[in-house]
């Protein structure tokens, strides 16, 4: 190889470590490769940054847009509100949630999708007494496999077409790689609901296991008039570091506020709420001016004065590695963490002094208005109400409908390119005032719209050094000894490894220059391996860290680690096989 190549190597190989060990965020990692390989002469300018230009990133922004469009509006609210229905208890319901999930999933991204109805799911689960574990991963497998229909259904398809593009060919058609997705689709669909009820545990939710154990850590105190601490702030009092509790919530005269800040003054019959290990209440016993409200409060998940959410922490939040203490959770949130479900299980730890994790789900207590301030936001990748009910269709789901509908058939028919489609469509949404400028920017998430744009200097750098040539040709020389299905399978099988061990857009585009590479090698077409490189980076079925809609039922889910590839693997065996046996045939 050329020092070029071996240079590149090395600056992928150190971007992987990068991410996978989440010492940087995925664009910093990336952009910070694809700048290293410029600033060596790897790549020049325009090879840099032409993911700055290129229609996939564009295209991914609008179809955010169009996405928070209609969250906001609840255009699918009554539609997933009458998907479980009443009858039968796992197979029944989860047929009658995952068709319109995989459907929707075609021509919206998924992520949306998953939170709108993981809610829903969630409070029919509680209504009838099923655990939502059966249905939450399921919702997020099909959401993904719904992605591979069209080439709107993830932004994946988007990157891979826009590479497709840079490469000199034709763009990728809007249903093209349904030819290979949709039956992916329907047989994936089908093993959902027949292997689901026999492979995924019923775990405990987070709210049943917070009401369950709430006695062991949930505790009122009364304020006494004219005592130590009438008169005084929660910090000069003595209740902001107490070792293993926390003020969650105080209620003066029937009203209820929360967050409760440090420089909130305290008055006689305060009623204090403290939440922490049961082991520390008696530490309360020992502050002057407190006494013992006599009686254990359960978690009131229906008062209307405080709102009970679960936000779970994405790969891209500033919570990752950080501590709530070190953060200032309450002052920079409004908001204080009632408790952390982590893999399963509730938290012991001090809350305040315990590092946050990938899929950690926060249990916390903020006025009302905390979901729609944080939840467009990266720092959780799902905030839903505890108890909360479902939000209502109003008048401007007609227009979303309408407009997504036009947008998709003339996209469909050729008529007008997807970019101009959605831009168009995007803009409409603004100016009819569905949607405000404000809310359509905090909808676009900035940091996977400069993943996408920045890796396609690192993937240019991986073709114009000779790296995806030498790579390809190990490949081959490993894998010809069953042709192009046996090229295509090694293809395949790596794509599904690292985009479980990176962001599947990054992963693609990786992947890429490679495919068409090895395609080049053994004669086959490149077409289709670059679309098999597509749905194989959408395939992440074995964590729930390898995609995000996996991350975000993680912890309402009350999942473990290990349930994912219990009901992952067969599904991934199956995509990969028909995939390898597909492509061929049809490209």
């Amino acid at each position: 190889m050329t020092w070029e190549a071996w240079l590149t190597l090395a600056v992928v190989l150190a971007v992987l470590i990068l991410l996978i060990r989440d010492l940087a965020s995925p664009a910093v990692a990336v952009l910070g490769g694809t700048v290293t390989l410029l600033a060596a002469g790897v790549i020049d300018a325009r090879q840099a940054f032409s993911g700055f230009s290129n229609p996939a990133p564009i295209t991914v922004a609008a179809l955010y847009v169009i996405a928070a469009s209609v969250e906001k509006t609840g255009a699918m609210s009554s539609l997933l509100s009458r998907t479980l229905g009443e009858r039968g208890y796992v197979r029944r319901p989860l047929t009658r949630l995952l068709g319109p999930a995989v459907g929707a999933s075609a021509f919206l991204n998924n992520t949306p999708i998953v939170a709108m109805a993981a809610p829903q799911v969630i409070r029919w689960a509680d209504r009838r007494g099923v655990s939502p574990s059966k249905f939450l991963m399921p919702l997020s497998f099909g959401a993904i496999l719904g992605g591979v229909i069209t080439v709107i259904g993830t932004s994946t398809n988007l990157v891979v077409s826009g590479q497709m593009q840079a490469a000199g060919m034709e763009p990728m058609g809007f249903f093209e790689i349904g030819r290979i997705g949709l039956p992916i689709a329907a047989v994936g669909l089908v093993l959902l609901i027949i292997l689901t009820p026999r492979l995924l545990p019923a775990r405990r939710s987070v709210r049943e296991e917070l009401t369950e154990e709430s006695r062991r850590y949930t505790v009122e105190m009364l304020v006494s008039p004219g005592g130590a601490v009438d008169g005084s702030t929660v910090e000069s009092a003595g209740l902001r570091n107490l070792s293993g509790l926390f003020l969650a919530s105080l209620e003066r005269h029937g009203v209820q506020v929360a967050p409760v800040t440090p420089d909130t003054h305290l008055a006689g019959n305060d009623r204090l709420r403290f939440v922490g290990r049961a082991e520390d209440v008696l530490e309360l016993q020992e502050v002057r001016g407190l006494r013992s409200a006599e009686e254990d409060h359960l978690l009131d998940l229906d008062d209307p004065g405080i709102g009970y959410f679960e936000a779970v922490v994405g790969v891209e939040s500033p919570l990752v590695g950080a501590t709530l203490k070190g953060i200032g959770f309450r002052e920079r949130y409004q908001a204080a963490v009632v408790a952390i479900h982590r893999a399963g299980q509730l938290v012991e730890a001090k809350l305040g002094t315990e590092p946050l994790r990938v899929g950690d789900t926060l249990i916390l207590v903020s006025d009302p208005g905390f979901r729609d301030r944080w939840r467009n936001r990266s720092d959780f990748l799902l905030v839903a109400g505890m108890g909360a009910t479902p939000p209502t269709t109003n008048r401007g789901a007609r227009w979303v409908a309408g407009v997504m509908a036009a947008m998709v058939i003339l996209a469909a028919a050729g008529l007008v390119p997807i970019l101009q489609g959605s831009l168009v469509a995007a803009f409409l949404l603004i100016a009819a005032r569905v949607i405000t400028a404000d809310e359509a920017r905090r909808a676009v998430d900035l940091e996977v719209i400069g993943v996408i744009a920045a890796a396609f200097g690192l993937a240019a750098a991986v073709e114009v050094s000779g790296l995806a040539d030498t790579v390809a040709g190990g490949m081959v020389g490993f894998f010809s000894g069953n042709g192009e299905w046996g090229v295509l399978l090694g293809i395949v099988l790596t794509t599904v490894l690292v985009t479980e061990l990176i962001t599947n857009n990054a992963a693609a585009l990786l992947m890429f220059p490679i495919a068409v590479a090895s395609a080049d090698q053994v004669g086959a077409d490149p077409r289709g391996f670059a679309i098999a490189v597509a749905v194989a980076a959408s395939a992440s079925f074995l964590t729930p860290i390898g995609y995000q809609t996996n991350t975000m039922v993680y912890g309402p889910g009350g999942y473990r680690f290990g349930d994912y590839a219990r009901l992952g693997t067969p599904l991934t065996v199956v995509v990969v096989a028909m995939v390898v046996i597909g492509v061929p045939l049809i490209w």
